[in-house]
């Protein structure tokens, strides 16, 4: 909660220091980013967890050089591809919404490296307090930078991404200097254990990528249409970034379930599986309902509130996203399941499943609804008494760009039910669920998780 604060204080920040079509570009450089990182350590951080959770000795020491070995490698390949792109198609690229991430991120590729293999491998040893002061380290002064520069210093986006440069590259040298990335064992990888966490990870890493494509599938394909661009993109994703409000208590709650899961499945005691994933699934959904409630009543002020009035057009949009994360909680935990109990061939076919819906629906609504939303907007003014060429051009922009970007926001509920349903079925086939379970437990998860906070507050009150 602590870093969501910081993060959602420089996205407010961020996005009144910039206009929409640059703040569009800053968008499409973090959301190609963040799906790169998917590939990266998509290959190692889920198997490093769920290995790591429960190895010791030399095996340990083993799992933690492979896992720099192979984050090393991947990095290395990623960015020549990259590199290479940009050599193929200069001219294309840099009169893109695109041409930060082709020219910046190769660099960030490997400044961000050990601080998020230190991450991988605080999540297996469940050391949070660890994992609290790097992401602490990595977003507090960039939000204090972005505070002078939207009231004193007024830079550009150039000025900002060398601050987020090197404010990455301190987060790592922390992670280096007290060694928390394992990297003094990178020379003590072997083919057994690089064959274990490729073995795992060549699917967790098709799952990683097609859950980022879930999201950045969105964006890419908005910035990819003529209409709407890296303006529309801006637009989106001011609505989208609200929900990350939801999700604090999911990553919060996956990062201390799946390493439990994982031990108890390699203890090969199923029932305490499935006790995890009924209260977990279950008594989060308990927990998101009165954020999404109070969410969608008051999406006019949350949207006005993180944007300005630049963006209140988007506050449906929102709404729909709250509709969302009514599903979200279960949608997680069944990928997590079939990943603990070692099925993530099952789980990257689950996310295959959504990714393909996801895509399918946003073509639909990017390149082909968005014409009928066009001729609609012309057919309303010239109806009206406003009919003029200045008047067709604002009012059918407008209009067509916010019910596109609100008809892909409702394909984000569609893919997510497929998902469930999919998640559902494959792990019935793997420990026999029942789905009942999920009510009952979670309720009761939830009342315990009141009741301690409750009688924290009493204890601190009588303190």
């Amino acid at each position: 909660m602590s870093v969501a604060v910081f993060t959602f204080a420089s996205f407010m920040l961020i996005v009144r220091s910039l206009s929409p079509s640059i703040y569009g570009e800053w968008v499409l450089f973090l959301t190609l980013g963040n799906f790169v990182e998917m590939l990266r350590f998509g290959i190692t951080r889920t198997a490093i967890i769920r290995f790591l959770s429960g190895a010791k000795g030399n095996d340990r020491i083993k799992l933690l050089g492979s896992n720099w070995y192979i984050g090393l490698i991947a990095t290395i390949i990623v960015t020549i591809l990259i590199l290479v792109a940009y050599q193929l198609f200069p001219t294309s690229i840099k009169n893109s919404g695109y041409s930060l991430f082709f020219i910046w991120y190769p660099l960030l590729s490997f400044i961000n490296l050990p601080f998020n293999n230190a991450i991988s491998v605080m999540m297996a040893d469940q050391r949070f307090d660890r994992i609290l002061w790097i992401r602490l380290v990595n977003t507090v002064p960039f939000m204090f930078f972005l505070l002078a520069n939207l009231f004193f210093l007024h830079y550009g986006i150039m000025i900002i991404l060398y601050v987020y440069l090197f404010i990455n590259l301190i987060t790592s040298l922390v992670s280096l200097i007290y060694k928390w990335d394992g990297i003094q064992y990178i020379f003590k990888a072997d083919k057994q254990s690089n064959k274990t966490i490729l073995n795992f990870g060549k699917f967790s890493t098709g799952t990683l990528i097609g859950a980022n494509l879930l999201k950045s599938s969105d964006a890419i394909l908005l910035g990819m249409s003529p209409f709407i661009g890296p303006a529309g993109v801006a637009f989106y994703n001011v609505p989208l970034r609200l929900t990350e409000i939801l999700e604090i208590p999911l990553r919060s709650f996956v990062a201390t379930a799946f390493p439990r899961m994982s031990k108890a499945s390699l203890e090969n005691n199923m029932a305490e599986v499935k006790k995890i994933f009924y209260s977990n699934s279950g008594g989060l959904t308990f927990i998101l309902l009165p954020i999404l409630i109070v969410g969608f009543i008051f999406a006019e002020d949350f949207v006005r509130i993180l944007g300005g009035e630049t963006y209140v057009d988007t506050q449906n949009i929102f709404r729909i996203f709250c509709i969302y994360g009514l599903f979200i909680s279960i949608d997680k935990f069944t990928g997590v399941t079939l990943d603990s109990i070692n099925r993530p061939k099952k789980n990257f076919l689950k996310v295959v499943y959504m990714a393909s819906s996801n895509i399918i629906g946003d073509i639909i609504a990017i390149f082909y609804a968005s014409k009928i939303f066009m001729l609609f907007s012309i057919l309303v003014l010239f109806l009206s008494s406003n009919f003029n060429l200045y008047n067709i051009y604002t009012f059918n922009y407008q209009f067509s760009m916010i019910r596109t970007l609100e008809m892909v926001a409702f394909v984000t509920i569609l893919f997510t039910i497929i998902g469930i349903g999919i998640g559902l079925h494959y792990l019935n086939k793997e420990i026999k669920l029942d789905l009942r379970l999920i009510i009952t437990e979670g309720w009761k998860f939830f009342v315990k998780i009141v009741s301690d906070v409750f009688a924290i507050f009493v204890k601190q009150k009588t303190l």
